[in-house]
């Protein structure tokens, strides 16, 4: 009899392990997940400034195991785990499992505070980029209304966190201030709208190199982002940014990167939890049960050379994601996990990104077209890199592109008639 596999979460890792494990009839697979799609994270910076269309990293997960003969996909959120059953619950059905894996990623980390919550974004899903996309492109619209009359707060758009994710985005923004709003908005002068990057570290891009941060600085300045480093944010009412040292900048605005939480579900025992992560072996198994593993950014391992976990980054999830599914398939003693790190980069702005990589680090021209086909080639299918890759040509020429579109949800009418 076949044994049945329950996958909680489609991200990087979920995804590669899925399809490790595809055609292998031996295996019964179960997909779970409360959205439809695979996200491509890393470029929903682009979605949130109007590069790409969401569409263009977006993967339904029944047209990618469409030809599959042993995966399945439900869509549906798991709310407990009941490890002494093999079961998991979801809002609205119970599923069995002879091995359970947890790839549920992690989200946007307020730290507690729920006003802070409320009232900035977060940038960790589809809907979240492109509510960042309607907010920002529904400021510049009300400025060209009210002009003098704007709040102060509309001048301001704060990004918090000088990690990759807060970096390209504020020199996306910053770009689409030089070159596209001058065109949209021909009567009006955006001179004195500014791009605000908080950053806690003394330099942006903290994990990547020395020179790799001081590029990025520089970029980010030649753009015209106004660089806060070494300071901290303490609150924010959706009006005014309070920072550590009692400053307090006016924002309508705000969008939040300065870190992640694991997804936690209910039902493993928080001793076998740290730092809101799966405390995992080096065979991904969770520790204190023989048949639940995790993987990815909900997986916390300690080895000799991560002693502190690895770093939640793709690269991670999908060596994990495809190291467990390989060890799935054994019929004999299975390998331990080891991450060998390929390096990381970020991009901030046209001809303007870092690379480093394990024996060599360049900047510029070259770590930008570097960037580019990296990502490209990460893209699922032929179809969407195809539209990403002219998205991206028509930008390199033009400075432009027309997907700046302001959709927001419909709400019907409910008065009774």
């Amino acid at each position: 009899m076949s044994e049945k596999i329950l996958i909680i979460g489609g991200g990087f890792a979920g995804l590669r392990l899925a399809r490790t494990l595809n055609q292998k009839r031996e295996k019964r697979i179960t997909v779970i997940d409360k959205v439809n799609h695979h996200m491509f994270q890393p470029l929903f910076y682009q979605v949130a400034s109007g590069r790409i269309e969401p569409s263009n990293i977006s993967f339904p997960f029944r047209k990618i195991f469409q030809k599959s003969k042993n995966i399945q996909f439900r869509m549906t959120d798991i709310v407990k785990i009941v490890p002494e059953e093999n079961k998991v619950i979801s809002e609205d059905a119970e599923f069995k499992y002879d091995k359970l894996v947890i790839a549920t990623g992690c989200k946007t980390n307020f730290y507690g505070n729920e006003v802070l919550e409320g009232n900035a974004y977060g940038m960790k899903n589809t809907q979240e980029a492109i509510s960042i996309r309607n907010h920002v492109l529904m400021t510049f619209e009300r400025l060209i209304i009210e002009r003098q009359r704007s709040d102060d707060g509309d001048w301001n758009l704060v990004i918090v966190g000088g990690g990759p994710t807060g970096a390209e985005l504020a020199g996306a923004f910053a770009e689409m201030k030089r070159d596209v709003l001058p065109r949209d908005y021909p009567k009006m002068s955006f001179k004195n709208l500014n791009i605000i990057l908080i950053n806690a570290t003394e330099k942006p891009l903290a994990s990547m190199s020395t020179e790799a941060q001081d590029k990025s600085e520089e970029y980010l300045k030649q753009l015209g982002v106004i660089l806060m480093n070494n300071t901290r944010v303490d609150a924010y009412d959706g009006e005014n940014v309070t920072l550590h040292d009692g400053t307090v900048i006016p924002s309508n605005n705000v969008i939040w990167a300065a870190g992640v939480t694991g997804n936690i579900i209910d039902g493993i025992s928080q001793e076998h939890i740290m730092r809101n992560r799966y405390i995992v072996d080096e065979y991904n198994k969770v520790k204190g049960y023989d048949n639940i593993y995790a993987i990815g950014d909900i997986a916390y391992m300690e080895t000799a050379e991560y002693p502190q976990g690895h770093a939640q980054l793709a690269s991670v999830a999908i060596a994990q994601g495809e190291h467990l599914g390989k060890n799935l398939l054994k019929t004999s003693a299975w390998e331990p996990f080891k991450y060998k790190d390929k390096g990381s980069m970020a991009t901030i702005g046209k001809h303007r990104a870092v690379v480093d990589l394990r024996d060599f680090k360049f900047q510029g021209r070259l770590a930008w077209y570097f960037w580019m086909f990296l990502h490209l080639m990460l893209i699922l299918s032929v179809r969407n890199k195809i539209a990403i890759f002219y998205n991206w040509a028509w930008a390199y020429i033009n400075k432009d592109s027309s997907l700046r579109l302001i959709i927001v949800p419909h709400k019907k009418n409910n008065t009774e008639q």
